[in-house]
């Protein structure tokens, strides 16, 4: 089994860093997707990317490969729509390239719950309790979490690239049959980006926080589809972009 971890050498000191390797996601046999990831959770992460591509509703059997490749997850299909002549490359630190735009994300997002009523300090706390052991021991690692309405994490996931961190739990998610996510909080460890706020759109999620800055694409997009979005959560204090409805004090 993969680890997420390898040894590194700087300044004469031993130190471990974060793996990064290629991830090929085929559908029954042909291959659909590479995307750059830190190994584990790769049913996670190839259910979770095709879920929020539009591409499957349901939970799907994913796993290795027959002739047991390296770096290399299997899913079932068959895709609820052909992807056509896109196929989609992935690096760790982009997520939706070229083919998706505003447009895209209202064709996959059904409309958002009213979702739950939230008092600012838990949102604000929500960063704090984000499980991040990888990051910590490496300092490379992105993190994505699933809250209930109180704050209690649900799931967590690391990662080298952020959009994978949301693919794990969204496709963990899916496999414990809690999606959509209408009453329940996603939190990130960075910044706020157009692919991740598709991403928790697409998987019916009515507020996303992150512990950074949100780009003014995922602002419009997140105002567009009716998600709270709340970035520079941080110690007591959050700031609120869009929809702060569901914002008390």
């Amino acid at each position: 089994m993969a680890t997420p971890f390898a040894p590194a050498i700087h300044d004469g000191v031993d130190d471990v860093v974060a793996v990064e390797e290629p991830l090929e996601i085929r559908v029954d046999g042909a291959p659909l997707s590479v995307t750059m990831r830190t190994p584990g959770h790769d049913d996670e992460l190839a259910l979770g990317f095709l879920y929020t591509e539009g591409l499957i509703a349901e939970a799907r059997e994913a796993g290795p490969t027959v002739d047991l490749a390296g770096n290399v997850i299997e899913v079932a299909g068959p895709l609820r729509r052909d992807p056509g002549m896109r196929r989609f490359y992935t690096t760790s630190s982009c997520g939706v390239c070229g083919k998706a735009a505003l447009e895209q994300v209202a064709v996959d997002s059904a409309p958002l719950a009213d979702g739950p009523r939230l008092r600012r300090e838990l949102l604000a706390a929500l960063p704090a309790r984000l499980e991040q052991p990888g990051h910590r021991r490496t300092g490379g690692l992105h993190a994505t979490g699933l809250f209930d309405p109180t704050g209690e994490p649900l799931i967590a996931r690391e990662d080298v690239g952020r959009h994978n961190a949301m693919d794990k739990v969204i496709g963990r998610a899916l496999l414990d049959g809690l999606l959509p996510l209408g009453e329940r909080i996603l939190c990130v460890s960075g910044r706020l980006s157009f692919e991740l706020v598709q991403k928790a759109a697409v998987a019916g999620a009515p507020v996303l926080v992150g512990v950074g800055a949100p780009s003014s694409l995922a602002i419009s997009l997140a105002d567009d589809r009716g998600m709270t979005l709340c970035g520079f959560a941080r110690g007591e204090r959050v700031n609120v972009y869009t929809h702060p409805h569901r914002v008390i004090g």
